[in-house]
């Protein structure tokens, strides 16, 4: 188990400009250090990430038995209500002491489609069958709202990975086609002071897809480890998004880029603090190996090959208990 220690003031995680003609050349030197970037002139409008916010608050403000009812084990693609204590994110590198689980509560939605559409089918995970809150008419279309605006932006930030990495600039479209994507909502109670040893509100943990793009309220609480090993704040900025490194894109870059480790603890404020992570992650069959240029004799292929779904479906376990139906 990764023990809590106090992190280091952020001193270098990146605000990349996206319409900067650097920006490919920035995001190449933050995902060489840290993995973490923010991402300035998204285009994403404001009104809209206050909305889904707004959205996300009336959810977890339902009556526990009716977030209940939408339970993410009735869904065969993990789609629904997550309780506290749900999830245990904490990577355990020490096995000699279980890791807590996480305080917090949360809801995963995926791609919308229609009912007779042949993409379900196949079951992928993240594609169809959501679950949405009765009596809640908005809801549902704002969050796909929200959803399609991550995927636009999502395209935006691979096709500038693409060329930091010297590849043309749709080289990661055919992996998403169609794409995985998860939105999850989030809500961290404040810290409570009965909270087990080393139980924070996320435990330290690497994301396990492509890239994230996460929206955060203006609490704080993130907290990224650097090269060093040091741990770092990653305040909110405003009018920014966080961007981040999962595990599949580490092995399609052989680990010239990374997949660091973040982690959140609510305790600043005393309040709830709110997340929207979006999941931006290839096709559950898009097979990921290290891209050829990513390979030398200095730097040998370090990842076996393995598909999106294969690589998901072992994390969820670890993470859940149980892998989705779906996967």
């Amino acid at each position: 188990m990764i023990i809590y220690t106090p992190p280091s003031p952020a001193t270098f995680i990146p605000v990349v400009d996206l319409a900067s003609d650097d920006a490919a050349q920035a995001i190449h030197r933050a995902c060489r250090e840290t993995g973490f970037f923010y991402i300035a002139n998204h285009g994403v409008p404001a009104d809209l990430i206050a909305r889904q916010f707004a959205a996300a608050k009336s959810l977890f403000d339902l009556p526990f038995e009716e977030k209940m009812r939408l339970h993410m084990k009735q869904s065969p693609t993990t789609a629904g209500y997550e309780p506290i204590g749900g999830q245990v994110l904490d990577s355990q590198d020490d096995l000699s002491e279980k890791a807590p689980p996480d305080l917090k509560e949360s809801f995963y939605c995926g791609q919308e489609l229609p009912e007779r559409h042949p993409l379900l089918e196949r079951k992928q995970r993240g594609l169809g069958y959501n679950q949405w809150p009765p009596g809640m008419p908005d809801f549902r279309a704002q969050t796909i709202a929200y959803y399609e605006a991550m995927c636009d932006l999502g395209d935006k930030v691979l096709s500038l990975l693409a060329r930091s990495l010297e590849l043309e600039d749709d080289w990661f479209a055919p992996y998403y086609e169609p794409s995985s994507a998860m939105l999850r909502f989030i809500k961290y109670p404040p810290h409570p002071a009965s909270a087990q040893r080393n139980q924070i509100g996320a435990g330290a943990h690497t994301d396990w897809g492509g890239i994230t793009i996460l929206a955060q309220d203006t609490s704080g609480g993130l907290e990224v480890e650097n090269v060093a090993g040091e741990w770092l704040s990653a305040p909110p900025i405003p009018d920014t998004f966080v961007i981040n490194l999962g595990d599949l894109m580490a092995r399609w870059t052989n680990g010239i880029y990374n997949s660091n480790m973040h982690r959140v603890k609510n305790n600043v404020g005393g309040g709830d603090r709110y997340s929207l992570p979006f999941f931006y992650s290839p096709s559950n069959d898009a097979l990921i190996e290290p891209i050829p240029s990513c390979v030398s004799p200095d730097h040998p292929r370090r990842f076996p090959p393995c598909t999106c779904a294969e690589h998901m479906s072992e994390m969820f376990r670890r993470s859940y208990g149980y892998a989705p139906q779906a996967a």
